[in-house]
């Protein structure tokens, strides 16, 4: 299934109460070298006052849904020492937080003893499951949608174990 960031856009403005989103890779289509990726590499850094620059239009739907009462959560697992890529994504999720979103970190050694799904979700309202699908390059490649209760209920428990082990944003260092 194809979706368009118009199509997910309504999906979460339709979340009545939360929406939890799991990233699992450590690189996400790096190889087409976003001007942004390529600016952070030349020593570029978003300045926290300047919020014109930052990730539009994600911040401003983040800010539109936790406005509502929405609460979004990221958790990342990430190896460590981190890629490239993650270092630049860690680099501007302060304004991730500002907007609204609440993410944390937890290092891939610590995530051994959970049973992780094989793919990023989102979660929405703990009633449907958006499985994001990437090839080996970190290329989105398709998505999935369920309301199966079980595999709801599996992600979701995932989900959560991991949020309980996850350091903050603002604790995690790099």
């Amino acid at each position: 299934m194809s979706q368009s960031i118009d199509d997910f856009a309504a999906l979460l403005r339709s979340t009545k109460h939360s929406a939890a989103h799991l990233e699992l890779r450590d690189v996400y289509d790096i190889g087409n070298e976003t001007e942004g990726f390529r600016a952070w590499r030349d020593g570029h850094r978003l300045d926290p006052g300047d919020r014109a620059r930052w990730w539009r239009p994600w911040l401003d739907l983040v800010q539109e849904v936790t406005g509502q009462g929405v609460s979004l959560r990221r958790a990342r697992v990430v190896s460590e020492p981190p890629s490239e890529y993650i270092r630049y994504e860690h680099s501007f999720t302060f304004t991730n937080v500002v907007a609204g979103e609440d993410v944390r970190w937890l290092p891939r050694r610590e995530s051994s003893d959970l049973l992780l799904p094989g793919n990023d979700f989102w979660l929405f309202d703990d009633r449907l499951l958006q499985f994001n699908v990437f090839d080996g390059e970190g290329r989105w490649t398709s998505t999935e949608q369920t309301d199966d209760p079980a595999v709801v209920n599996a992600c979701a428990t995932a989900f959560e174990t991991v949020w309980k082990r996850a350091v903050p944003h603002a604790e995690y260092h790099i």
